[in-house]
């Protein structure tokens, strides 16, 4: 862990015979805990075991995945609202991949145990959550598809197309990272990412920094190739359930 970044450490509620047992059907809203962080907080590290689960309500969290010999990579950005690996959560297993937060972000902190036992007895809850892991598996089948169907051209000229209809600018992206870390993400070197980008100046961009501006959107959606079956929809289908699940979390 960098100078830069700091853990966060959470004390569980401890039963002082005050609030509700964990087991009984007090509403979720009673466990839930706030916490508003700053960037480069390091929520969870790969291979904890979760304790909580934790709701992004605003801003975005990165997913890294780090080698036996220390090498990481950025597997996926969550951005809000979402729950943030639910699937560790559910089934008790480590975490596979360590979650830091690369911007000021809110969140929802529910215990572990009292959220698999609220998904036992709730069937709406049971609903909204099996619908965020659906997809969340979608979007996983995506990121695999879109690094082994696309050269780096094509999956950086996508990224960015997709970046700037988020940002709601058309005619240009602000690389919310440093240029390594998205290079990561999008599976190739630094150099590569340089590369693709000096290669995507013949289909209307030209970068200056962290801004890059495209000059011809239908010039460079020909050499990037978009695909519905590839790249995301903005907002995905999580939206409205996990929208609906803060709600419930915040009484």
């Amino acid at each position: 862990m960098s100078a830069s970044t700091s853990r966060l450490k959470v004390e569980e509620p401890r039963d002082d015979g005050h609030g509700p047992a964990i087991g009984t059907r007090a509403p979720l809203s009673r466990y839930a805990m706030e916490h508003a962080l700053p960037a480069g907080t390091v929520l969870f590290e790969q291979g904890d075991v979760p304790n909580f689960q934790v709701v992004l309500v605003s801003g975005s969290v990165q997913l890294f995945g780090r080698s036996a010999d220390g090498r990481e990579v950025l597997i996926e950005v969550v951005r809000a609202p979402d729950l943030v690996i639910p699937a560790a959560v559910l089934t008790g297993s480590p975490y596979l991949m360590q979650a830091r937060v690369p911007e000021p972000s809110k969140f929802l902190l529910v215990q572990a145990d009292v959220f698999r036992e609220a998904i036992d007895r709730d069937p709406q809850l049971a609903k909204a959550v099996l619908g965020t892991l659906a997809e969340q598996f979608r979007r996983m089948v995506r990121q695999t598809k879109n690094l082994k169907l696309r050269s780096a051209a094509e999956r950086v000229g996508c990224y960015l197309l997709v970046l700037s209809e988020r940002q709601g600018t058309p005619d240009r992206a602000l690389l919310p990272y440093e240029k390594h870390v998205i290079a990561s993400e999008l599976g190739m070197t630094r150099e590569s990412f340089s590369r693709a980008l000096n290669a995507l100046a013949k289909a209307g961009i030209s970068v200056d920094g962290q801004e890059v501006t495209i000059h011809d959107r239908i010039r460079l959606a020909k050499a990037a190739i978009p695909d519905p079956m590839i790249d995301p929809p903005d907002p995905d289908g999580t939206e409205r359930q996990v929208l609906e699940l803060i709600g419930r979390l915040r009484g």
